[in-house]
């Protein structure tokens, strides 16, 4: 197979770092307004926070101590690593500046680190943080990752969210506008989304100044309320075959700058309920690169504009 037909963030950090980087995780402790009553309780309904935390990843010891765990287990893989610390548990800007501005110091004083990935929601986020994170971001690089979800405000109130998509433009906008790398995350095939609305979901994230964009199926996982509704036949879940023809359509439809970090979530297999495709990462990415070159499709073929904000 030959060059890629999307624009991938894996061959982007190669070009952007001198060396090999490699994200390890942290838990930093914080929590989420719509679970600590804030906005509301028991978080999104399809969140299952251990399902994408690695053993390493853990609140109850300091960042640096997670920091070393893993790197002892990435350094037996591959030698002069340098690490990227991923706040990824949680909303990881979702407390007081002073709180914040330490974890983060904390976790780019460790040897060999060379930045940091913040995952948070768009509600989290104020202007003196983003004042303080673009000062950072001048000399060590500091990416922010929004959770959009979606663009259908009826869609986030039934995922229990506690924002609409408003404030989802409007933080990414502030955050492009300083100069940090800027990211966000999308699900397709959430309760009461068609095809069609997916499909024009693209259109949408692509007028936002995004840098990069995760995108994953809907996994219904253990202990979630998305379970619930599952087992109550409330709502369906993607076949391997369907996912990747509308994901293939949503990345041609997508502006052809924005780097594509991820297509699909893969949970343990204990933890997942539906869909059970049984197919590790690469070889659901092989697949979809198939179908995207047979049928001639690319990132940006029939996106609206394509614009650099890179």
């Amino acid at each position: 197979m030959g060059k890629k037909r999307y624009n991938d963030y894996g061959d982007w950090l190669k070009k952007h770092f001198p060396f090999r980087v490699q994200k390890i995780m942290v838990d930093a402790g914080f929590t989420c307004p719509n679970r600590d009553g804030t906005k509301g309780v028991g978080g999104c309904i399809y969140c299952n926070n251990r399902s994408f935390s690695p053993f390493y990843c853990d609140a109850r010891k300091t960042i640096s101590q997670q920091i070393s765990d893993g790197k002892a287990f990435f350094g037996r893989k591959y030698h002069d690593m340098r690490y990227l610390v991923y706040f990824q548990a949680y909303s990881n800007t979702y407390s007081d500046l002073d709180t914040l501005c330490g974890k983060y110091e904390e976790a780019l004083s460790e040897d060999d680190v060379v930045g940091i990935i913040i995952g948070t929601r768009p509600d989290c986020v104020s202007t003196p943080l983003l004042d303080y994170l673009q000062q950072l971001g001048s000399h060590v690089f500091v990416a922010v990752e929004y959770g959009i979800e979606s663009v259908n405000d009826h869609t986030l109130r039934t995922i229990n969210r506690g924002h609409d998509f408003s404030c989802s433009q409007e933080a990414i906008e502030a955050t492009a506008s300083r100069g940090i790398h800027t990211g966000a995350h999308v699900i397709l095939g959430l309760p009461g989304e068609d095809a069609n609305e997916c499909l024009q979901q693209a259109s949408v994230v692509s007028s936002l100044p995004l840098h990069f964009l995760k995108i994953h199926h809907l996994q219904v996982l253990k202990g979630t309320l998305l379970a619930r509704m599952h087992e109550q036949s409330e709502i369906r879940v993607f076949e391997v075959s369907e996912y990747i023809s509308l994901l293939a359509e949503y990345i041609s439809r997508l502006r052809e700058d924005i780097l594509l970090e991820r297509f699909v979530t893969l949970s343990p297999k204990e933890m997942v309920l539906a869909p059970k495709w049984g197919l590790k990462s690469q070889e659901f990415t092989n697949m979809l690169e198939g179908y995207m070159e047979r049928h001639d499709l690319w990132q940006g073929k029939y996106a609206p504009h394509n614009s650099s904000f890179l």
